[in-house]
């Protein structure tokens, strides 16, 4: 069969990349995916996420099995429900299921309509009442762009002057544009942060291992947030008991509330977490695979992925099975100034073979068609399975050690979290 991924990310080479090893797959094409990709196999299509009238012509044109949605924006533009219109399968939640991630207000009314454990929070639109409210409220504390901001429209504010500033520039200043209309400002919780993924269909569910994210841009989680500056999985230090808890405080109870809010839910569900002394609590959904999550999480699965996304897809139980052992990391590698300004066009090292995998999120050919030149924030992720942490830290930094990367950079301490003393 035939499959079509949507995206253009890291996260995207990985699912496309995965779904490629397939026996059952003779090709995947990815849209409009990045040059980076096609040194897999990958085959790229040269239509827009929003494009969708097309989308749906390529695959009817194409004879695609189904299709793959990677990206937030194009789940919240209501892709799949303009592919099930045109009797096509998609993997991934409509647009009202997918409001879970493109409005944080929803997302926590519905948190508290169920039962899920979160943060105390409120929502405004008017700075002088957000103002108020924070003042009221103290530091520290989170304030968050209530739409999709790329990953970048939270601020963890450890004093009120920077919460407030924060808050105007997102209402007033317009910095996140629609998607800072409204803020949600939220109590801030201590504690270890992982991420818990789950493939679904309804109120039917499979767990992924769990991963742990790097989000600040510098190594000691300093500077501002990203996208993800890399990540590990699984957490070795998590006990099984916090992520029975998790599923049982968080998951099921998400999901049958969004049945029984005429929702259901198909695709990935993601939920970012945080370890309190009370618990787990949730401090975000993604109605998506993360980024760079993805990219450490599926080479560690050793079953079919695309029998398992049609399995699924038929209302089927995968049988879906994991690496038992060692640890997955990756580091990502991005462009100078990252998540602020940045120079792309900077020439690329090699892609990596065997034991460390490449994985491309921005980048492009040069007009000789040869050199592979950066094209974005995060331009390459290298990823590597070993025993433990360490030893895939090892593996991992020698290599980048070995690498030009100037005009790029990363962060030298993912995984370190794991490390004990």
């Amino acid at each position: 069969m035939k499959v079509l991924v949507v995206g253009s990310g890291g996260r995207e080479h990985a699912i496309a990349k995965k779904l490629l090893e397939s026996e059952k797959v003779s090709q995947v094409f990815v849209a409009p995916g990045n040059d980076g990709m096609t040194l897999d196999g990958l085959e790229r299509v040269e239509i827009g996420i929003f494009e969708h009238s097309r989308l749906i012509a390529f695959a009817k044109a194409n004879d695609i099995a189904w299709t793959f949605v990677g990206p937030d924006d194009a789940l919240a533009a209501g892709i799949v429900d303009d592919f099930e219109e045109a009797g096509l399968k998609a993997f991934g939640p409509s647009r009202q299921a997918a409001e879970l991630e493109w409005s944080k207000d929803f997302a926590k009314q519905i948190m508290v309509k169920y039962g899920i454990p979160t943060a105390a929070f409120g929502t405004f639109s008017d700075f002088e009442k957000a103002k108020a409210y924070i003042v009221e409220q103290g530091a520290p504390i989170v304030v968050k762009a209530d739409g999709l901001a790329l990953g970048k429209g939270v601020v963890v504010a450890e004093t009120v002057e920077q919460a407030v500033e924060a808050a105007r520039e997102m209402l007033l200043d317009n910095k996140f544009g629609d998607s800072g209309a409204r803020v949600v400002i939220e109590e801030f919780l201590a504690g270890e942060e992982f991420s818990l993924f789950a493939l679904v269909n309804g109120d039917q569910f499979y767990i992924l291992p769990i991963a742990q994210d790097h989000k600040r841009a510098f190594d000691g989680d300093q500077g501002p947030n990203t996208g993800g500056m890399g990540a590990y999985a699984p957490v070795p230090h998590l006990d099984q008991a916090v992520i029975d808890q998790a599923i049982e405080t968080i998951v099921k109870p998400v999901l049958a509330g969004m049945v029984a809010e005429g929702r259901p839910y198909l695709g990935v569900l993601y939920a970012g977490l945080i370890l309190t002394a009370d618990g787990s609590k949730v401090i975000e959904f993604n109605s998506r695979f993360g980024d760079p999550e993805t990219q450490i999480i599926l080479p560690r699965l050793t079953s079919d992925f695309a029998q398992n996304i049609t399995d699924i897809l038929n209302e089927k139980t995968p049988d879906i099975t994991w690496l038992e052992d060692g640890v997955t990391l990756g580091v990502v590698v991005a462009s100078e100034g990252y998540p602020l300004a940045y120079e792309k066009g900077i020439e690329l090292p090699d892609k990596t073979n065997g034991e460390i995998i490449t994985y491309y999120a921005g980048a492009r050919f040069a007009e000789n068609g040869k050199a592979l030149l950066s094209n974005g924030g995060r331009v390459y992720m290298l990823v590597t399975t070993a025993d433990t942490v360490q030893a895939a830290q090892e593996k991992i930094y020698k290599e980048l050690d070995n690498q030009n990367t100037d005009g790029l950079f990363y962060r030298n301490d993912i995984g370190s979290k794991a490390i004990k003393d």
